[in-house]
């Protein structure tokens, strides 16, 4: 079983119908969040997933439209009586201030709070920073505004699902999406660490991806205008990701 799911699809500026990006990939075994801007025990809510079923949270980096609802997801999981522990992965500074952040809230001393255990991603990435017998997940740093990862999802099954996080086009980037078979990628752009449509569109022409998906947009701009921006130098399958969409 292999399964992503988009929670949310926005910007940093989240609209009625789009909240801040993060997403779901699930194997038998796991249930990885990648990062949880907006009230992400809604967003699984509204997949059909549990929230205490999440085993992995992975912080790609510390700008609120991605990390804002860590302590309330904290606190819904103590809520809802976990005990399993968490994982959560991160870069060193930006684990440093989620724990910083949770500590506003006194987490530590809530009763019976369940194990969290914070893996530290170094600065030349992580390979393999999740491994078991149906994913394996790369961590690369990719070049954003502040310190950020982007990731690869290489299951069993041979498909490998790429997430450039938020990043302009750097070769970080292109090892990660090195013939993906789906290129979840930001397209907030253009500008200082961020990737326009037609940018993602060379990026998934130059390292041979099947499919391109592109999120964290400005939905304003209109979806046929990313759909022509990357269809302009991309020929292969292109999407714009959606609230909801199961990949």
């Amino acid at each position: 079983m292999e399964k992503v799911t988009i929670l949310g699809s926005a910007n940093a500026v989240a609209k009625s119908d789009q909240q801040n990006t993060h997403l779901l990939f699930e194997t038998s075994n796991r249930k990885i969040l990648v990062d949880c801007g907006d009230h992400a025990s809604a967003s699984l809510a509204r997949a059909g997933v549990k929230l205490n079923q999440v085993t992995d949270l992975i912080l790609t980096h510390f700008h609120a439209d991605h990390v804002g609802s860590l302590p309330l997801v904290i606190m819904d999981m103590w809520l809802e009586k976990r005990t399993a522990p968490l994982t959560i992965y991160g870069l060193e500074v930006t684990l440093d201030k989620a724990k910083k952040l949770l500590d506003i809230f006194d987490w530590q001393k809530w009763t019976n709070m369940f194990p969290v255990d914070f893996v530290s991603i170094g600065e030349s990435g992580y390979p393999k920073m999740i491994m078991d017998d149906e994913v394996e997940v790369t961590a690369l740093p990719v070049l954003h505004l502040i310190p950020t990862i982007g990731l690869r999802f290489q299951f069993n099954s041979g498909r490998i699902i790429t997430y450039s996080c938020d990043t302009e086009p750097c070769g970080a980037l292109d090892t990660l999406a090195d013939k993906a078979d789906i290129l979840l990628q930001e397209a907030a752009g253009p500008g200082k660490g961020h990737t326009s449509p037609e940018q993602a569109g060379e990026i998934a022409s130059r390292c041979g991806v099947k499919q391109l998906v592109l999120i964290h947009y400005e939905a304003r701009n209109g979806k046929q205008a990313l759909l022509s921006g990357a269809q302009a130098k991309f020929s292969g399958s292109i999407i714009v990701a959606e609230d909801g969409m199961v990949l």
